[in-house]
């Protein structure tokens, strides 16, 4: 019986939403047609494939929100609605050739790196693959958090997480649960506050919530884009200066605390209610927690069938979920607005270094790399969107370019070298993150007085970047070479010839 061939490639890339997309064109752009990208879904698109629910809409510009090699003259809002981002990322996959390196239904579930072939070896649901180099472009918000609530799996009624939105499910007259109240929640709440019979949204904590500048973009407008691209390339270039001045208030949280007083304003014009204002007045500093915008999330909350309950969730029954207060809400359908799993990613458990130890059992609850990107011990793995490279102020699409600038710098010193691998040193890595914490200390992420998901299970800030995407910028640009090891080619063993020669054929 012929032994089934295993597939090599120089280059895997897990995910394909934007960065796993702006990699694979960054590679082509170099002349390097030999990568697949390994998806889990039917189609591309990442979180914008995934996350459909009501009211879903990007909370940056979209004119920043996309890729500065592709802008996009055709945007409809200045904060466009999921569905054009994803056909965005559709079209610029194709005009680019990158659908054909897709491997659909491709479900990463192990890998390891072998340091004698000197090369990755991967497992998916689909089969496995061998790769001279890994790269992990799922992104942060990939896989939905599900809360640890007493019952909830039982529940009789409708239950789903607002990434796996059901469209199918009439939800008119239903009683409505929600539990959460970050970014997903305040843009699909009032977009299904008026069809249900009655909503209970449940806040552990709430968020400051500013007003958000959305404005139609005309068909004149577009078409000034489309004739003179320059046009668009300045009114990007105005946003990313505007947004990048945000940076200012998150460093110091005495800045910010001015700032919010605009926050309180926007809440006290739309909430006449002095109950209803004080539970959703926040106790920290604004920006402590992922700032949102809504011009419609506080009016829908003020509506007569909603009912917002401060109590924290004790259990889930049958038809209903109680509260610490005792208070039992009968619902026939819960919504989860629980955000993602940001510090505790899964794909950290998938990858695994020449001794079998997972990325995640390195990391022990605070994920660290170096430059956001390579990991210490890794050879030949690099991570988009990785530890510390989250913006609270400006597009996270800014720091994926960047990245992709590294990847590909480190690409050209494996070939240019003849190396086999590259990997940062412990040295190097260590004072990386010791810096970043210690510019990360006064911010107000740290120091604002809350509990997000910035923070890790061990309290460490292993999210966010604490400077300007141009400081990333100028931090990828060059590989400085004292900071990395290379490891020299070894002659491939008799089994790893067979396995390339049957690769070539």
């Amino acid at each position: 019986m012929a032994q089934s061939v295993v597939p090599h490639v120089r280059v895997a890339i897990v995910g394909s939403g934007f960065a796993g997309i702006g990699l694979a064109v960054s590679l082509k752009r170099d002349g390097i047609e030999d990568f697949v990208i390994l998806e889990r879904a039917k189609d591309v698109g990442g979180t914008w494939r995934d996350n459909s629910y009501p009211g879903c809409a990007c909370d940056v510009e979209s004119q920043l929100y996309s890729f500065s090699f592709a802008q996009n003259p055709s945007w409809t809002r200045s904060f466009a609605p999921y569905h054009e981002i994803y056909a965005y990322l559709r079209r610029v996959s194709d005009e680019y050739g990158i659908r054909k390196h897709v491997r659909f239904d491709h479900n990463l579930t192990h890998s390891r790196w072998d340091d004698r072939e000197q090369r990755w070896e991967i497992e998916t649901s689909s089969g496995p693959y061998t790769a001279d180099i890994l790269v992990g472009a799922m992104g942060p918000l990939s896989d939905p958090k599900l809360p640890n609530i007493p019952g909830l799996s039982s529940f009789k009624g409708k239950l789903f997480h607002s990434a796996q939105w059901d469209h199918e499910y009439d939800l008119t007259g239903r009683k409505v649960a929600v539990i959460g109240t970050g970014a997903s929640a305040i843009q699909f709440v009032p977009a299904i506050q008026p069809k249900v019979g009655s909503l209970v949204l449940f806040q552990r904590t709430p968020a400051w919530v500013v007003p958000r500048v959305d404005r139609a973009i005309s068909g004149a407008e577009q078409r000034l884009y489309k004739l003179f691209p320059v046009a668009q390339r300045a009114m990007r270039a105005l946003t990313f200066m505007r947004r990048e001045s945000y940076i200012a208030g998150f460093r110091r949280p005495a800045v910010m605390r001015v700032v919010q007083k605009l926050a309180v304003k926007h809440l006290e014009s739309q909430i006449q209610d002095s109950t209803l204002r004080a539970k959703l007045t926040p106790n920290f500093t604004l920006g402590c927690k992922r700032l949102l915008l809504s011009n419609t999330y506080y009016p829908a909350l003020a509506q007569p069938n909603v009912n917002v309950a401060t109590q924290s969730v004790t259990e889930v029954r049958d038809h209903s979920v109680v509260t610490a207060d005792g208070v039992e809400h009968e619902v026939d359908t819960i919504i989860l607005g629980t955000g993602f799993q940001v510090t505790d990613m899964p794909f950290a458990t998938y990858v695994h270094d020449s001794a079998g130890r997972s990325l995640a059992d390195h990391w022990d609850g605070s994920p660290q790399a170096h430059l956001g990107t390579m990991v210490a011990g890794f050879p030949n793995l690099f991570l988009m969107l990785g530890p510390n490279t989250g913006l609270g102020h400006t597009s996270i699409v800014l720091m994926a370019e960047s990245q992709m600038t590294m990847v590909m710098n480190a690409i050209r010193t494996l070939n240019k070298t003849g190396s086999a691998s590259i990997e940062p040193s412990v040295t190097a890595q260590v004072r990386f993150n010791a810096e970043i914490q210690k510019r990360l200390a006064p911010t107000v992420w740290n120091q604002g007085g809350c509990a997000s998901w910035y923070l890790d299970k061990n309290g460490r800030n292993s999210t966010l970047w604490p400077d300007s995407t141009p400081a990333f910028r100028r931090a990828t640009a060059t590989l400085q070479l004292n900071d990395y090891v290379l490891t020299e080619k070894r002659e491939p063993s008799v089994s790893g010839i067979r396995d390339l020669k049957r690769s070539a054929a």
